[in-house]
């Protein structure tokens, strides 16, 4: 179980074996086993075995230019190598790719545009077809994430998929990097907060104005409910004002009547010659106002029907006259 704990471990940082057997190494061994770290494929930092004390002892005595060439592999560019040349051990094609490899995560980290010109003069390359190439392949090797525009000439860098060591003196700039990006994550942090205040602020005035239109809508609801169901009310009351109205004006000419005719009136309970009985009540039923002026038409007829018939009443000067609010009484 712990085999394959270790073997996971190594699988994940390939570097982890090189440190584990640096333990251990000294003299030949440690000289063998800088050569294999920087000419594996996938180990691409070195930080950690140049922090081993065997791996360290050799800075200063005769095996300097090991140490040299893993400092340069952990922290340099090609062109270093190429100005340096007689400090560092002569490299093999495969440790020449892998450290202009690493020379482009390094340009990357300073430009997302790195033009052609700049990349064949820091990679010490002769033509933009090999130069092309040799990008492709950092690209499928998921050193770099970007793209060839070869029309503009440059590399368009997304970002580096590795990160190289730092070196101890630029740990000043590191921090200042860190420090600047918890601003900017500060200064992004307070927009989105700024906006969500804002959103709400707009959410409560929507929900005022929906409630609002809601209760406008109940209201108007109301007052046309209202509307239809007393229209029936609203004509019975006109109806009944009407009749209110005739029973003034009958009450006025009742009143313009003499008292002995009025008592005559009232003792009469049918008309001579007619036929037709007449009745005297005080509740007079609401009638519309055709019927109404029907009604005092035959009441007339039939008053002057009366004086013809009946010679008492034609000698009478008290004579009696059947107003409008007595017309009502009157059965057909």
């Amino acid at each position: 179980m712990t085999g394959t704990t270790t073997t996971e471990k190594s699988a994940n940082n390939p570097l982890e074996q090189f440190v584990l057997l640096a333990k251990t190494a000294k003299g030949a061994a440690a000289i063998e086993l800088i050569k294999q770290a920087v000419e594996t494929p996938g180990v691409h930092v070195f930080g950690e075995l140049l922090d081993m004390p065997n791996i360290k002892e050799l800075e200063n005595g005769p095996y300097v230019q090991y140490w040299n060439t893993l400092n340069l592999f952990a922290y340099g560019t090609y062109k270093e190598y190429l100005e340096n040349k007689d400090k560092v051990l002569e490299l093999t094609p495969t440790q020449k790719k892998k450290l202009q490899h690493l020379t482009i995560v390094t340009l990357a980290t300073k430009s997302r545009c790195i033009p052609y010109s700049v990349l064949l003069e820091e990679l010490d390359i002769k033509n933009v077809r090999d130069l092309e190439d040799l990008i492709i392949e950092a690209i499928y090797a998921d050193i770099i994430h970007g793209k060839l525009d070869q029309k503009n000439s440059q590399l368009e860098v997304d970002y580096a998929g590795l990160g190289r060591d730092v070196r101890p003196a630029d740990t000043g700039v590191v921090a200042e990097t860190l420090a600047a990006w918890g601003q900017a994550c500060d200064t992004v942090l307070a927009c989105i907060e700024e906006q969500v205040t804002r959103a709400n602020v707009e959410k409560q005035k929507a929900t005022y104005h929906k409630e609002r239109i809601q209760r406008d809508i109940a209201n108007i609801k109301k007052s046309l409910a209202a509307q239809a169901g007393g229209g029936g009310v609203q004509e019975a009351d006109m109806a009944g004002g009407s009749s209110g109205s005739g029973g003034s004006e009958s009450s006025r000419e009742a009143l313009s009547a003499p008292p002995d005719a009025k008592k005559k009136q009232q003792k009469v309970k049918g008309i001579k010659g007619s036929g037709v009985p007449v009745r005297s009540t005080t509740s007079l039923p609401v009638q519309s106002s055709v019927v109404r002026k029907r009604s005092v038409q035959s009441v007339k007829e039939m008053e002057n029907i009366s004086q013809q018939t009946d010679p008492f009443q034609r000698s009478n000067n008290t004579k009696a006259s059947i107003s409008e609010s007595d017309a009502f009484d009157i059965i057909f």
